[in-house]
Order: C-alpha cells, then sequence, then structure tokens
C-alpha cells in the first residue's frame, strides 16, 4: 500500500489515493498511523473521491480511527497532493468534506495554499453543546475542579476555545483531552485550543485536537480561535495565528466565513510492507 506524506506546520498526514489502495479498517488506521509500530502520523486523507457535489470527495480520518469533518492542514495537503498529481493548477477548486464543501487554491509557488473554510457558527445546535438553543460565548467550563471561561464554534467541526492571559503546552496536555471527552456537553466530542491574543492582529494558540492529541498546527482551530478573538471585539478581521509550529493567516468576514492560508510541504512516498499490518501491539491512546 502507497502512501504519500505531508505536513502542514508539523501537522502530519497520509495521503492514501484510491488508486494505490483500498481505505484501512478503523483498527488498521490506528496501526498504520502510530509513531513506534506504523509510518506515523496525525490522521489519513483518502481521496480524490467522486463527488456530484464538487470536483473532489475527500474523507479525514483521525490517528485513532475515528473520522474527522473537516482538517484545514489536511485540506491545504490534499490540495498540495493534487497540484503535485497535475490534477489541478490554480485555478481554485472545490473539496467536498464530511463537514461539507470549501474551495482551495494553489499559489504559483506550489508550497502556499488558500483554503475557504466555510462560515463560522456559535449556534449550540449546529456545533453541538447540549443545553438551550444558544450563542455559546463566555460560558463557564469547570475541568478538573478549575473553572475556564470559554467559546464554543464549529467551522464544520466542533472547537471549544479558551481566551487566557497565557498558555502552556503542558495545561493544554492536561485539560485537552478531559474537554475533548465531555461528552455530556459536548456529544461530538470537540477540538480544543487554548488562545492568548497578543495584538489586532495576532493571536497565539495551544492545540489538543480530537482523536489526535496535542498538535502543533491545525487550520481548523487557527479558524475557530480567530473568529472567537474578532467575536470578542479584541482582534481585526485579518490576523495571524501563530501556533507551535508556524504561522497560518486568518480572515474573518463579516459574516463570519473565514479565509484560510498557509503551506503544505511534501515529505516524501513511502510502501508500507504488509507485515506491519499482523502486528499485535497495544494501540489505543497511543497514536500521537
Amino acid at each position: 500500500m502507497k502512501f504519500h506524506k505531508y505536513h502542514a506546520l508539523g501537522n502530519d498526514y497520509l495521503v492514501l489515493d484510491p488508486g494505490d489502495g483500498e481505505l484501512p479498517s478503523p483498527g488498521a488506521i490506528e496501526l498504520i498511523c502510530h509513531r513506534n509500530f506504523g509510518l506515523g502520523s496525525d490522521g489519513i486523507l483518502y481521496g480524490p473521491l467522486p463527488t456530484e457535489d464538487a470536483d473532489y470527495g475527500l474523507q479525514i480520518w483521525n490517528p485513532d480511527g475515528s473520522e474527522a469533518e473537516k482538517s484545514g492542514n489536511g485540506l491545504r495537503i490534499f490540495t498540495r497532493y493534487l497540484s503535485d498529481s497535475g490534477l489541478v493548477n490554480h485555478d481554485p477548486f472545490t473539496v467536498m468534506t464530511a463537514g461539507g464543501k470549501v474551495t482551495c487554491r494553489v499559489h504559483p509557488d506550489n508550497a502556499i495554499i488558500e483554503v475557504e473554510m466555510g462560515r463560522v457558527s456559535f449556534n449550540s445546535a449546529v456545533i453541538p453543546v447540549t443545553g438551550t438553543e444558544r450563542e455559546v460565548l463566555d460560558e463557564e467550563l469547570v475541568v478538573d475542579g478549575s473553572p475556564y471561561r470559554y467559546y464554543a464554534a464549529t467551522v464544520g467541526n466542533p472547537h471549544v476555545v479558551l481566551p487566557m492571559e497565557a498558555h502552556t503546552r503542558e495545561l493544554a496536555c492536561k485539560i485537552g483531552p478531559l474537554i475533548e471527552n465531555m461528552t455530556t456537553l459536548f456529544p461530538n466530542r470537540t477540538n480544543v485550543q487554548l488562545l492568548q491574543i497578543e495584538d489586532r492582529n495576532n493571536i497565539r494558540i495551544e492545540i489538543w485536537e480530537r482523536g489526535a492529541g496535542y498538535t502543533l498546527a491545525s487550520g481548523s482551530s487557527s479558524s475557530a480561535a480567530a473568529a472567537v478573538a474578532y467575536k470578542m471585539g479584541a482582534c481585526d478581521g485579518d490576523m495571524m495565528v501563530h501556533c507551535p509550529g508556524g504561522d497560518i493567516g486568518i480572515r474573518i468576514g463579516s459574516d463570519y466565513q473565514v479565509n484560510m492560508t498557509g503551506p503544505a510541504t511534501r515529505v516524501g512516498t513511502y510502501v508500507m510492507d504488509e507485515g506491519v499490518m499482523t502486528q499485535k501491539v497495544p494501540l489505543h491512546g497511543s497514536s500521537s
């Protein structure tokens, strides 16, 4: 089975073209993505797939074997793969994901990708967040006995954003998995971002990604965090999101439409030995 590996600011994916192999089972995906026993990645992108509603279809799979609705970094990587394969040029084209249709464009140097991520919603019924229907803005969340203020949003996949004066990787790794799995409040689980606002045009985030764990960069997380900063009135519509792995440019429209710009880098092509799939190894919770 052949995979094409890319990373977007350290957030790495394996692209599996349907012409190179069938989609593996969730357990096999977990093994393939394992950092020690497999090829190692933050997920698998399966496509291009046929679809009547867009130019290309794409499935996005987390390293725990669950399917993700949308991934900004994954979309940039998939776009770069389509460009490297000669399937697209520098004109805009559309990709259908489980989280909706997006428009992508490859910049002339091929390394920079622009994605129209869609409209951010704070509506609890859409995200979803349990309770009465509302915009989930500046509510309290108690995590491991400590109270935090949070905003919830969706850009095709669910996010919880916690504004704070300062944050660390250690804090993201401590409270991220606890918030992700608060299914009584977030029934589809959730991505988590710790948000630090630097000025009107710069924010800094730490990311705990649903189904993947601590992540160096995330396009959908950057989109959600930027939309929250804009909703708070703390930032203008154009901002740079500083992730641990690098920077993503975000533009927020007046209707909360998000345009994302960032790099995607090709790593190489990998042919996985069939013997990998015969291993008996502990997998759950150890992929990232």
